[in-house]
């Protein structure tokens, strides 16, 4: 069928691929935008599962601070070469993770990396509140992962849905970029300031 050279544009626009994968997954898509989106965003997880291996040492490290001064992050964020530390679209990745961490306040980067102890406790303050709903153990279990699964998307930077696009969780976002940008991407660490409050001993930036 035929692809309206617009319509390529509009996707280039949206999806920061290029103009022959945009054609290509309008044409599956049969002219269906929103279908080409997800496509070429399918194809995009599949490159970013290769590139993910590769090791990421360059990058940057940024600081946001919120409007009014009282909320402050610093964040460092790695790619493969200096190159693409330097271009516009990764620079705008960073800052836009810098704002979201500053906005959502994560404790932990990824789920891994919450203490045992944390955890531990956390389960036993759900299981606490679930066994006093008289339902069997077997619920109660069930229960207590479900609302385990909502406290790593609460806590977790990559859990999280993307404060900019809740549609996506900031992995995906991350997954997303490496696909467009053609390198390894990783957030290694960050640490939010909030006026007022105790340093935390146990900050990822630390």
């Amino acid at each position: 069928m035929e692809i309206a050279a617009s319509q390529v544009k509009e996707l280039r626009i949206k999806t920061g691929a290029g103009v022959m994968e945009c054609k290509s997954a309008l044409a599956e898509a049969r002219g269906d935008f929103e279908r080409a989106v997800a496509i070429l965003r399918e194809r995009g997880m599949a490159n970013a599962a290769r590139k993910a291996g590769r090791t990421a040492t360059d990058g940057l490290i940024v600081a946001y601070v919120h409007p009014g001064g009282r909320i402050g992050v610093l964040i460092e964020v790695n790619c493969e070469t200096d190159f693409v530390a330097r271009t516009e679209q990764f620079q705008a990745l960073t800052k836009d993770l810098a704002m979201h961490v500053a906005a959502m306040n994560p404790l932990y980067l990824r789920r891994e990396e919450v203490p045992e102890t944390v955890l531990a406790e956390e389960r036993r303050i759900l299981q606490v509140q679930a066994a006093g709903s008289s339902k069997v153990p077997e619920v109660v279990e069930r229960i207590v992962q479900g609302r385990l699964e909502k406290f790593f998307v609460e806590t977790c930077l990559m859990n999280q849905p993307f404060v900019k696009d809740p549609g996506r969780t900031v992995e995906q976002v991350i997954q997303e970029a490496i696909s467009t940008i053609g390198e390894n991407i990783v957030v290694r660490r960050f640490c939010r300031y909030q006026l007022g409050e105790a340093s935390d001993d146990n900050s990822p930036m630390s």
